[in-house]
């Protein structure tokens, strides 16, 4: 059976004015366009296309590569809102319906949402639906704390943001654990930091293990004050994300680093920054 919304991996089996017609292995046959028809071919040779429907209901094929396939998320643009729904550009000829009833709101031309493809088996329609969480679970998992896995960033909250884990399950990066700029549609490696007893996850940015011990931390920031002549303009009042940006860490270690050297009299801390008090070359490498 020939597949709509996925690639399918057919055989040219007749060439007619319209384009080459292509065969599975049931016979079941589809049109590629003249347009879109490799320069060189030979009858039988193999080719993997997309299917979807035309705009007469027919399926069709096509070697162009389309933003999103069946059962996959993507952030796309909104290029038209009718009657029926919003269309969306993903790539193909035919613009992709989102139907009102799958709006988490109502959708404008010329924005971005996040979607999730899906099939009508009762027409063999593909649509899109901006509902999320309805096509997420968490209730079968086979994850354990700390394995790596995918994420699509699609809701902020109070809490932080909301990431789709691995295509199929939800989670929640916390905002006092994000370091840098994050947005709706963007795809990030993250790792799981807990799984709570309701299945709920914790996901982080940062691989386990990324926290440096408290000694490697000290160096890092003796040697970030002597590049730069003994003081800097961070200190424990700072945000995390200026906290990183300068150091890599998390304001945590950095607030336990320089607590050390601040009891040890080799800094002090003032109130727009941090100040060596020994000389650059009595505390270079000192502290590790």
């Amino acid at each position: 059976m020939i597949n709509i919304g996925t690639y399918n991996e057919l055989k040219i089996q007749r060439q007619t004015s319209f384009g080459l017609y292509l065969a599975d292995e049931a016979g079941e046959e589809v049109l590629l366009p003249n347009k879109y028809c490799p320069e060189n071919f030979e009858l039988n040779d193999p080719i993997r296309v997309f299917v979807y429907l035309d705009s007469t209901e027919k399926k069709v094929a096509t070697n162009i590569v389309p933003k999103i396939t069946l059962n996959e998320f993507a952030f796309l643009k909104v290029n038209d809102v009718t009657t029926v729904g919003a269309f969306m550009d993903w790539g193909l000829e035919k613009d992709l319906l989102v139907p009102y009833r799958e709006q988490n709101q109502k959708m404008e031309v010329g924005r971005w949402y996040l979607v999730y493809l899906e099939l009508d088996t009762k027409t063999d329609r593909l649509y899109a639906s901006n509902r999320i969480e309805r096509v997420l679970q968490n209730e079968v998992m086979e994850l354990s704390i700390g394995d790596e896995v995918d994420l699509i960033i699609y809701k902020k909250t109070d809490l932080g943001y909301k990431a789709i884990v691995n295509n199929k399950h939800k989670g929640l990066i916390f905002k006092n654990e994000i370091f840098k700029e994050i947005n709706i549609g963007d795809r990030l490696k993250g790792f799981v930091k807990k799984i709570r007893d309701d299945n709920k996850l914790d996901i982080t940015l940062q691989a386990p293990g990324f926290e440096k011990s408290i000694d490697s931390n000290t160096e890092l920031i003796i040697q970030i004050l002597i590049k730069n002549e003994g003081f800097i303009a961070v200190t424990d009042k700072s945000s995390p994300e200026e906290i990183y940006k300068e150091f890599g860490i998390s304001k945590k270690a950095f607030k336990k680093a320089i607590g050390g050297l601040y009891k040890k009299a080799k800094i002090i801390i003032e109130d727009d920054g941090i100040k060596m008090i020994q000389k650059p070359e009595e505390l270079s490498g000192n502290e590790s």
